[in-house]
């Protein structure tokens, strides 16, 4: 099976300033992670900062949290397998 470009081909990341708990933070992320965060905000019907917020939330928790990017895109990857039913790992 050949590989291709995904729609709108390869992006590199876009840093956005995000208010988290009173205090600007900035996350650079690919445009589709962006495009991603976005949709899963809307379901939840929140503004991108509080979904960010509340991952930040687990993320410190974990024993050896990761950076707030990674988990981002590891949170999201996770949702996108919830969604459509498969393990994305």
């Amino acid at each position: 099976m050949p590989i291709t470009p995904p729609p709108g081909g390869f992006a590199g990341p876009v840093k956005r300033s995000v208010t988290i708990a009173g205090h600007e933070t900035s996350i650079s992320l690919e445009p589709v992670f962006w495009q991603a965060l976005e949709a899963a905000a809307g379901r939840r019907g929140l503004p991108v900062s509080a979904l960010v917020a509340a991952v930040d939330a687990v993320r410190i928790e974990a024993e050896v949290p990761p950076n707030l990017a990674s988990a981002l895109r590891t949170w999201l990857l996770g949702e996108v397998g919830d969604r459509s039913g498969c393990d994305p790992a």
